[in-house]
């Protein structure tokens, strides 16, 4: 059992330091709008393709004593620790799962497990290039939040086909709606099909979006282009009142017409739709908790508060853990910032990071603590 357990964690180690190579082509080429499947990978200073046993995950790095082969240029040291913290990352959450009770619920790998697994180790990989990304850039790709928000919701309604919705919904493994909040994310769906075809029509104007000529002479003259930040945010005020306004309505009409009450109750129960739902609500959750924390502080200071990636990434954080532990995560990362700002204080540095990977490890510990943590809420809300 002990030699079959090493031979698991080698794997799985090593799948996710290539998973984490993988990443760094992500982290370099989605930035710049290009392929990540094609052309091959190749050194960015003398532009020579990387030849496969120069592409071998941590190794390779190594071996080549952080050069490239052919012209000596630096390689920087991100590929390795990416890689590493992959392959760290999802061996931590294999033995988390599946060798310790630290998580419960989890049903063993094999009988469905590798399900909840791997559906939580893709929003991990995608965080963390998210994550350097957000750390270089300070921008987080929305494509990556779409892809996450899209695996979450496929995932929360198809997981009941391979783990039993009881066991879903008891332990909090997939997300899972009640008819109450069914009824607001269903209310939510038209609101925001409504404020979208507002956009596309004209009829609401995007936040942030310079005219096209003034764009061009700002980047023409290499200025960042000016906004009125407060005026900007009414903009996205503008487009989140339809869905506000629908998600209460459809929640309203769902409680209060009782043939409506009676069948919503029935058909919002059924373990697919009820996890489809429930994936959507943590995603409106998810994404609120920080819209608000932006438009409030927008308009309280005067100055662009939080940036829309943030916003995608707790949304496709709610979309795969749900609403609660989205919650909490969002709780739990100014702790994580205040770690880092006494980090700065004792070592007398500068370096300001933006917020998503702060954001990133706020929903990793809430992923890793979720019993204590909750069961600590519990004690301390109902005793």
């Amino acid at each position: 059992m002990v030699t079959i357990d090493w031979i698991w964690l080698v794997f799985i180690f090593a799948f996710g330091c290539c998973v984490g190579s993988f990443l760094n082509v992500v982290i370099y080429r989605l930035p710049r709008d290009q392929s990540l499947v094609s052309p091959a990978s190749a050194c960015p200073a003398c532009a020579k393709p990387i030849a496969f046993y120069d592409n071998i995950p941590l190794v390779s790095w190594l071996l080549l004593g952080r050069k490239c082969r052919y012209c000596k240029a630096p390689i920087s040291p991100r590929y390795f620790v990416i890689e590493m913290l992959t392959g760290v990352v999802f061996t931590g959450l294999f033995i988390l799962y599946f060798r310790t009770d630290l998580r419960t619920g989890v049903p063993p790998f094999l009988r469905g497990g590798w399900f909840i697994y791997l559906l939580h180790i893709i929003m991990l990989a995608a965080f963390i290039a998210a994550s350097a990304i957000d750390l270089k850039l300070w921008v987080i790709p929305v494509s990556i939040c779409w892809f996450v928000t899209a695996v979450g919701l496929i995932a929360s309604a198809v997981g009941v086909y391979i783990i039993e919705p009881n066991v879903i919904r008891n332990y909090g493994l997939l997300p899972s709606a009640s008819a109450a909040t069914a009824s607001l994310a269903a209310g939510a769906v038209i609101g925001l099909a409504i404020s979208m075809t507002l956009v596309t029509t004209g009829l609401i104007k995007r936040s942030y979006e310079s005219d096209r000529e003034d764009l061009a002479h700002d980047l023409q003259e290499s200025k960042k282009p000016q906004y009125n930040d407060r005026r900007e945010i009414y903009k996205e005020i503008a487009f989140l009142l339809a869905i506000i306004i629908c998600s209460l309505s459809v929640f309203l009409i769902c409680r209060e017409i009782a043939p409506i009450c009676k069948w919503w109750a029935d058909f919002s129960q059924r373990p697919v739709i009820a996890g489809l739902l429930g994936s959507l609500w943590g995603y409106f959750v998810g994404c609120g908790l920080v819209w608000a924390t932006r438009i409030f502080g927008t308009i309280g200071f005067g100055r662009e508060a939080m940036g829309l990636g943030d916003v995608h990434l707790m949304g496709a954080a709610g979309a795969v853990i749900g609403c609660g532990p989205v919650v909490v995560a969002f709780f739990i990362a100014p702790f994580f910032g205040l770690a880092w700002a006494g980090f700065q204080l004792f070592f007398k540095k500068i370096r300001q990071i933006p917020y998503g990977p702060f954001l990133s490890l706020g929903v990793l510990a809430v992923m890793i603590l979720r019993e204590r943590i909750f069961s600590r809420l519990v004690a301390i809300f109902y005793y």
